[in-house]
């Protein structure tokens, strides 16, 4: 069974060198499907601007993951980061609709993964290695 929410902001993620640059997509409106199938994949479709077609078609070309972070049904809801990939690209009337096809990142273990790797680099080990981190979290 499949749940539908409505998306309420996209932005995308690029790196560029070490740095992560925000990309804020103004949506005309969106979707986002989760499928609950096996593979834990949703499908977020984003109704936009024409304008942004050239900028998703050259996402798409380049074949690379899109990550997006997006805030579903709610503008105050926390944002959800995704890795995706661009299904389909069309026009509809004088505006476009983007599908991607992706995964979930569970950000909470983003940053337990980040705090682990900080306390590790400061030259926690072992069990005090241990003790900082039940400190920190």
């Amino acid at each position: 069974m499949m749940k539908t929410f409505k998306l309420r902001k996209l932005e995308t993620l690029e790196t560029v060198e070490e740095d992560i640059i925000l990309h804020e997509i103004p949506l005309i409106d969106g979707l986002i499907i989760n499928k609950e199938d096996d593979y834990d994949h949703w499908v977020i479709e984003a109704y936009l601007d024409r304008s942004y077609q050239a900028f998703f078609e050259d996402l798409a070309n380049r074949g690379d993951e899109v990550m997006l972070q997006v805030k579903i049904t709610k503008e105050s809801n926390a944002p959800a980061t995704f890795i995706t990939s661009i299904v389909g690209i069309n026009e509809i009337g004088s505006n476009t609709n983007v599908l991607f096809l992706g995964t979930i990142i569970d950000q909470q273990k983003s940053k337990v993964n980040a705090l682990l790797r900080k306390l590790v680099e400061e030259g926690y080990q072992g069990e005090s290695l241990i003790n900082k981190f039940k400190e920190m979290i």
